[in-house]
């Protein structure tokens, strides 16, 4: 499993409908894309769930790694910079993923919680405890799936949790988005448990 995620900042002022109307005539295209395991569109809207900005950043979870390097060099991702510019792309390798109570239902939003490992802290040490909380977390009602994934070179960790209509406000420790659409071609692809 791969975690991806890019984000499209925009202006303050900037009409959000836009955003919605291209999730709303073209989230579907990616709804039978081999090797996809789940692409959540998300948005923040500014002034909304405690956002400053207006921002376009679907999260992805991909089953297959040759399925995203497909993606990122072809004609969907090329739109993507043809319309916005070419976003800087944040990658995780994936490292825990749970089906919570919710996943039969269609996700309202999601939560990225995102935590640096101090120079001194034990990287396994700090998995391990981020499976355990993630592993309790999938059994809260409301949620329809969490993913744990890791980046070695900045040694971050990054908490993806979809919930089924908006996130509880127990979930402040990260940035909130509403989920538009809910692409899950080969969900069940994605294996369920530690990785690895």
């Amino acid at each position: 499993m791969h975690a991806l995620q890019y984000a499209v900042t925009l202006p303050a002022d900037y009409d959000m409908g836009i955003i919605r109307d291209r999730v709303r005539t073209r989230g579907h295209l990616l709804d039978t894309c081999a090797g996809l395991g789940i692409k959540a569109y998300g948005i923040r809207e500014r002034g909304v769930d405690g956002s400053h900005v207006n921002q376009y950043a679907p999260f992805y979870l991909w089953a297959d790694a040759a399925a995203m390097h497909r993606f990122l060099l072809g004609p969907g991702f090329r739109g993507v910079i043809r319309d916005f510019g070419r976003p800087v792309v944040r990658h995780w390798m994936g490292v825990h993923h749970e089906r919570g109570p919710s996943a039969g239902a269609a996700p309202g939003s999601f939560v990225r919680r995102t935590q640096t490992l101090d120079e001194g802290t034990d990287p396994a040490t700090a998995v391990e405890e981020a499976m355990a909380g993630l592993r309790r977390l999938a059994r809260t009602d409301g949620v329809h799936s969490t993913a744990l994934a890791l980046d070695p070179r900045h040694w971050e960790l990054v908490r993806f949790t979809l919930w089924e209509g908006t996130a509880p406000e127990s979930e402040t420790d990260g940035e909130r988005f509403q989920v538009l659409h809910l692409s899950a071609p080969e969900a069940e692809r994605l294996p369920t448990g530690a990785q690895g």
